[in-house]
């Protein structure tokens, strides 16, 4: 029950990230936002989650991980609730960042709690299966609620079914979890608002880049901001006695190499649900419920990855699983660039989806195992924040990039399509496109298919640098083996 409680959580943070992807074309239309800057929808919360993860991990450790487990849970509610009464895209953005608050002090303490729960060995390593399959099947499970909430509901539903979900693990927490011991310091404030603010400066800078160019003023200076505050916080956590993010954790070469793959593979699964969201239902035609049922073996196919990896992990160590899973990921992103207005969904978009998804759920229990081994118990928490961070970030990041790649080559099929529709166009159809700049179908299907198919390039050429550093980087050595079959190894570093 504990690990129900615990996975429940984890299921709710994650699966909030894509439940609300499904209803994008439909906040879209009711709130006005533009393709570009509908990504905020998403990154509002995804940075101040990665943002302020690494904060809420050292918050367990310093005041107990339930209390702030119950926290956490009880703001999410709170900022779902905000979310589904949203009457403009300003309340939506914010209510979405204090959901991400909200996330960030719940998800890296549900996974220390793991750590502090269970037994190391075969009986940790099942406990972890379960995490990673619903951190990585989390996604699809929310497109397939989003779907069935936007088409029997409305889109606003997507966020108030957070409220139920939230208030019944509030309840049970007490119940099955105990609290854990408390370690005596202090809170990186400056550390955790730098780091926020400095990703959210680079994002911006991309998206900005992506709707204005990369001359724009406004551009180059998010980007110069960001390069300052990013190295302020840098400069921060070296002298900080006690800081938000360890750097020396990043002295394993093992488990730098797992953050570095994880900030590569999130970016590339970020932009998988993102873009083939708005494929499906923009292009293919489908309605919410369809669309969510689509993505549906993804789940399925994630979970026996996540299953053959738990496995098989303390006979072949996870460098065979990363390499493997990182190479299945890239693919299948690269036969999603093959996609056209003519593409079917069984023809074109299955196939790779499950490849791509095969090599997910090997990657991510690889990746949340070795990321905490040989971590000392009181650093449990952060270094559980530093994963769960590097994943949003990544994510945030690497989607304003792909948008960006998204809307240079959207704009470029744009200048190809806009000469053709004026030559075919009635008067009616010109009249509403000087009023809102948008050609219709079926020249939009053309103009967003080539930014899909730009943004599959880029988010192939992640993976295949993530499968680069589980190659080069990670080493496995006997004693980790010996850890994970229940031996005692050498001890935390």
């Amino acid at each position: 029950m504990a690990l129900f409680v615990i996975a429940s959580c984890q299921l709710m943070v994650v699966l909030d990230i894509t439940i609300v992807n499904i209803a994008l074309p439909h906040i879209q239309s009711s709130l006005d936002f533009s393709t570009t800057s509908l990504s905020w929808v998403v990154n509002a919360y995804t940075l101040t989650f990665g943002g302020l993860l690494l904060l809420g991990g050292r918050a367990g450790d310093i005041l107990g991980r339930r209390r702030v487990f119950v926290f956490g849970v009880l703001l999410f509610v709170l900022a779902s609730l905000l979310g589904g009464f949203a009457q403009n895209s300003g309340q939506l953005l914010g209510a979405r960042a204090l959901q991400g608050v909200g996330g960030a002090i719940a998800s890296p303490t549900s996974l220390a709690l793991i750590s502090t729960t269970f037994r190391e060995g075969p009986e940790r390593n099942r406990a972890f299966g379960v995490f990673a399959a619903v951190s990585a099947g989390g996604g699809a499970i929310g497109l397939l609620a989003g779907g069935m909430l936007v088409e029997w509901l409305n889109w606003r539903w997507v966020l108030f079914v957070n409220v139920p979900i939230g208030l019944l693990i509030v309840l049970a927490t007490p119940r099955y979890i105990r609290e854990s011991e408390r370690h005596p310091g202090r809170f990186d404030i400056a550390g955790a608002l730098t780091s926020t603010a400095g990703m959210v400066l680079l994002v911006y800078g991309f998206i900005r880049a992506a709707q204005e160019g990369w001359r724009d003023a406004l551009t180059l200076a998010s980007f110069a901001g960001a390069v300052v505050v990013l190295a302020a916080f840098v400069l921060i956590e070296r002298r900080s006695r006690q800081p938000i993010t360890p750097l020396h954790m990043f002295a394993d070469r093992n488990r730098a190499g797992t953050y570095g793959i994880m900030l590569c593979l999130a970016a590339a699964i970020f932009g998988m649900f993102f873009f083939l969201t708005l494929f499906v239902q923009n292009v293919l035609g489908f309605s919410p419920l369809a669309a969510g049922l689509a993505f549906l073996p993804v789940s399925a196919v994630i979970a026996v990855g996540a299953g053959l990896a738990s496995r098989f992990l303390p006979v072949y160590g996870p460098k065979p699983f990363m390499v493997v899973g990182a190479i299945l990921a890239a693919a299948g992103l690269a036969w999603l660039t093959l996609t056209d207005v003519h593409s079917t969904y069984a023809g074109s978009v299955l196939g790779p989806m499950l490849v791509f998804s095969l090599g997910m759920g090997m990657e991510f229990v690889s990746l949340t195992l070795m990321a905490l081994s040989n971590v000392s118990t009181p650093e449990t928490g952060a270094a559980s924040g530093l994963l769960n961070a590097t994943q949003q970030v990544g994510g945030s990041l690497g989607l304003s990039i792909l948008v960006t790649m998204f809307g240079t080559a959207s704009t470029n099929e744009a200048d190809k399509q806009i000469p053709d529709f004026f030559r075919q166009a009635t008067p009616s159809e010109r009249l509403r496109f000087e009023q809102t700049g948008q050609v219709p179908k079926p020249w939009s299907d053309e103009i967003l298919t080539a930014g899909v198919s730009a943004a599959f390039i880029m988010a192939a050429i992640f993976t295949v640098v993530a499968a680069l550093i589980a190659l080069v980087v990670i080493q496995v050595r006997p004693s980790d083996l010996e850890r994970l079959k229940g031996g005692p190894g050498p001890g935390p570093m």
